[in-house]
């Protein structure tokens, strides 16, 4: 039975989300998505990423609902 990674790098990360690694990374700098620092590493986790995403999603909502 393979065991499934808990993490992703960056860079899958950033294919995941559907966005540039560059700006993956300026939001990270931002903390504006979740990860994990290991060492000079930035990790992510699959939860959290869709968590984040999640919440995003809800607050464009909101404001499409207050402009409207």
């Amino acid at each position: 039975m393979e065991n499934p990674r808990i993490t992703m790098k960056a860079k899958e990360a950033a294919t995941y989300l559907g966005i540039s690694y560059w700006l993956l990374l300026e939001l990270v700098k931002q903390r504006k998505v979740p990860c994990i620092t290991v060492g000079n590493r930035k990790l992510f986790r699959k939860d959290s990423l869709d968590t984040w995403l999640n919440e995003q999603e809800a607050s464009s909502l909101e404001v499409i609902k207050t402009t409207i």
